[in-house]
């Protein structure tokens, strides 16, 4: 495999442990299941699932946030599993995974770029969370000043790739949970605003089921599409010998985490506490190590963020102009686009960000599962392997472009309204269905001839996929 990808390009790639432009050598795949576990952990400790649990509790209702956290577990945990799968097989990311996964290697750029935006929104999303818990502590500092000097901390933090990433969620872990039993203590002793016991809390005129439980799904949906993606950027970097254990760990335990304790804690802390925002509840609880805790759960996300987005930025690049400046210098541009992002108010249209970006997620993740288990096992069509170079590829494979186009477009035109109000609620879940039968249709249509425009002949047993 090294003979195969000895390019100076290349080189300077592995140097760097970016793999931004091809797959990981197998002899680069040395990490462990845990490393790789507690990298992802960087995103599961994310206070956005607090803020997630909280709002929909005191909106909807305790039991109907706990339902739809179940289901969010469930559904993202078996995503996340079978993408981890590919992408320790394969050694690649999504981006590149798409190229040879149904859509060719311009139609990827189109979920490259849109992978990006989605990592950059987030970031602004989660430093504005941090923004604002330093400024209750402190409201003297003006929040433009907060936020360029947390928008910048992370490109650093971003420099050296995946080793420096599992160093510093190694180190932060321990603080993490010393802060999070604090927070639980103090909210346990602080007294309740709700008499009852918090799973039991319902708003007035809000029922259990129905239509309160369906938008806390749509609400689950718009984060529910990320975290399984996310894996396949730390995947690809699995010890063969660990992929039984390590792919079910990679992409499963961190949506028990995400979804179940943090968004769980959100239920309870916002029931308790009567405040949606933990950007202000962690402070109040937790005084200055409040700032603290939040400062280190946003540091902790947002590197994740700037880590892949900056791999999108690449894989998007150099597929439509040919331009590869390297990684490090994605990681700035990704560092700086969502400072602009915060400066410029992205909370104010989170509502309708979100909607497109959780269609667009779940959509794009059905293909490459259903791609992966129905066109290339099952039906066997198209290559058992994964192909990243652009030379053995065709631009455009319509089974992955049009699945995504079309059951994109509709979901987002469910979710905002015009098919119903249970479509509308459930348009992420309703958009990965139908790419799921569109991606089997297509290929089954085009007998798999838009996969691949050269085979290959270098591409070692290990790596096949079916």
């Amino acid at each position: 495999m090294g003979s195969v990808y000895s390019t100076d390009h290349d080189a300077k790639e592995e140097m760097s442990d970016d793999y931004s432009l091809d797959r990981v050598p197998r002899n680069k795949r040395n990490m462990g299941w845990l490393s790789i576990t507690n990298i992802t952990f960087g995103i599961a400790t994310a206070i956005f699932y607090f803020q997630m649990g909280s709002v929909m509790a005191l909106q909807f209702g305790a039991i109907n946030a706990i339902i739809s956290a179940v289901y969010a577990i469930i559904v993202a945990g078996i995503l996340g599993t079978f993408i981890a799968f590919l992408s320790a097989k394969s050694g690649m990311n999504v981006n590149l995974l798409s190229r040879g996964g149904g859509f060719g290697y311009i139609g990827a750029s189109l979920t490259s770029f849109i992978y990006a935006t989605n990592f950059i929104m987030y970031c602004a999303l989660e430093g504005l969370i941090l923004v604002a818990a330093v400024h209750e502590f402190l409201p003297a500092i003006p929040e433009w000043i907060l936020i360029i000097f947390f928008g910048s901390i992370v490109i650093p933090l971003n420099w050296f790739g995946i080793k420096q990433l599992d160093k510093l969620q190694k180190w932060s872990l321990p603080l993490f949970g010393v802060f999070l039993v604090a927070a639980i203590v103090m909210t346990a002793f602080t007294p309740s605003v709700y008499e009852g016991s918090f799973w039991s809390y319902m708003p007035e005129g809000v029922q259990a089921g129905g239509t309160a439980l369906l938008l806390c799904i749509g609400m689950q949906h718009g984060i529910m599409g990320l975290t399984p993606l996310l894996a396949s950027d730390y995947a690809r970097f699995l010890k063969p010998k660990d992929t039984k254990i390590g792919i079910f760990a990679i992409g499963f335990i961190p949506q028990i985490f995400c979804f179940g304790v943090m968004g769980g804690l959100g239920i309870w802390f916002g029931v308790r506490l009567g405040e949606p925002n933990p950007g202000v509840y962690i402070v109040l609880l937790l005084g200055v190590w409040g700032a603290l805790f939040t400062m280190l759960t946003q540091v902790r996300i947002n590197i994740t963020n700037i880590y892949s987005g900056s791999l999108s930025l690449s894989t998007f690049f150099e597929n439509i102009f040919k331009f590869t400046p390297g990684r490090r210098f994605w990681v700035v541009v990704t560092g700086v686009s969502a400072m602009i992002l915060m400066l410029g108010g992205i909370v104010n249209h989170l509502e309708s960000v979100m909607t497109f970006q959780g269609v667009f997620l779940m959509t794009w993740a059905a293909i490459l599962v259903t791609d992966a288990i129905v066109v290339k096992r099952v039906l066997k069509i198209g290559p058992a392997y994964y192909e990243a170079r652009q030379h053995n590829l065709h631009k455009w494979n319509p089974v992955g472009v049009v699945s995504l186009l079309v059951a994109s477009g509709l979901g987002t035109i469910a979710a905002l309204g015009y098919m119903g109000t249970f479509l509308q609620s459930t348009a992420a879940f309703f958009a990965a269905a139908l790419a799921a039968i569109l991606t089997v249709i297509l290929a089954v249509s085009t007998q798999g001839k838009y996969y691949i425009k050269t085979e290959s002949s270098d591409i070692e047993k290990e790596d096949y996929i079916a």
